[in-house]
């Protein structure tokens, strides 16, 4: 009943990877949102505290920022804790992608946009292969949201 298609071995692959990201949370997790503020400007435009926050360096030091950055990190890490249980892989993505749609109204563009950043940075720090093991995790996480972005009327 698995909605996943990622084999045994390719979840054992993505969480090696993810490790290695996931070791240092809050920095990593803060790298890929004040680059995808610096890349895409108008996704600041969802973060009403960030707006006034132009230089990279600012970004890096601010609380909210760091604070969220590692949010995101440790709900990946939940999610990738459930790649072998669709059931509750589910449980994490339904209600993250429904409060995304509902109130947040964040484009569901920009989850593809972290998502690349991520396998951006984990090429950049571990190589080729880390991100390729993780890549269709991404996939299956976008996936997801954008369908619960459809039911939602999106």
């Amino acid at each position: 009943s698995s909605t996943m298609s990622l084999s045994e071995a390719e979840v054992q692959s993505a969480r090696g990877a993810w490790e290695k990201i996931y070791g240092d949370a809050e920095d990593n997790g803060t790298a890929v949102l004040v680059r995808m503020f610096t890349e895409h400007p108008d996704t600041k435009s969802y973060f009403t505290h960030f707006k006034g926050m132009d230089s990279a360096e600012e970004m890096k030091q601010s609380d909210q920022i760091r604070g969220h950055g590692k949010k995101v990190f440790s709900t990946i890490n939940d999610m990738v804790q459930h790649l072998d249980n669709s059931e509750a892989f589910l449980g994490i993505v339904t209600p993250l992608g429904k409060k995304h749609a509902t109130q947040l109204k964040i484009d569901p563009k920009n989850f593809r946009i972290i998502c690349d950043i991520i396998l951006q940075l984990m090429e950049e720090k571990f190589g080729g292969d880390c991100k390729a093991s993780f890549e269709k995790v991404t996939n299956e996480i976008c996936t997801h949201l954008n369908n619960i972005y459809k039911e939602e009327g999106w």
